[in-house]
């Protein structure tokens, strides 16, 4: 399980250096394969899965639909645009031109881990987009936590 959230300097290349606290737990979870892709809700990050997360995601978003708008929007946006990454000898993934650029990735960049994934901003827009976006009002769900 993936948790909290590390600041990262993206180099000339567009490539970022995994936290090493990740580094052997993607090692043995997926033999360091990892997949990067738009995020489903917001434009302004990308998602990146360890690879077997990822075919489960990919699974369930291709068993929909296909003659439903929003479902087809969504198998373009998750399926169509993600790629595989894998770090190199220094821990570093490329992450693609084109995701980085619709995202708005630049230099400074935050990994956050929830969960099974880590989303990847841009350290600026996450810190204004964090305090824009209130909670709201807790669900049935939401009450049941213990926070």
């Amino acid at each position: 399980m993936f948790f909290g959230e590390t600041a990262i300097n993206l180099d000339a290349k567009g490539r970022m250096a995994i936290p090493t606290r990740y580094r052997e737990q993607i090692a043995s979870e997926c033999d360091d394969r990892l997949v990067v892709t738009y995020n489903a809700f917001d434009n302004d990050s990308l998602w990146l899965y360890p690879q077997p997360v990822w075919e489960q995601v990919r699974d369930q978003v291709m068993a929909l639909s296909s003659f439903d708008p929003g479902h087809r929007a969504l198998q373009r946006r998750l399926v169509g645009s993600a790629g595989p990454v894998e770090p190199d000898a220094n821990g570093r993934i490329l992450l693609p031109a084109s995701l980085r650029q619709v995202a708005g990735l630049e230099k400074k960049v935050t990994l956050m881990g929830l969960g099974q994934k880590f989303e990847i901003w841009n350290e600026e827009v996450l810190n204004r987009t964090r305090f824009e976006q209130p909670l709201t009002e807790p669900t049935e769900e939401i009450s049941k936590l213990v926070i």
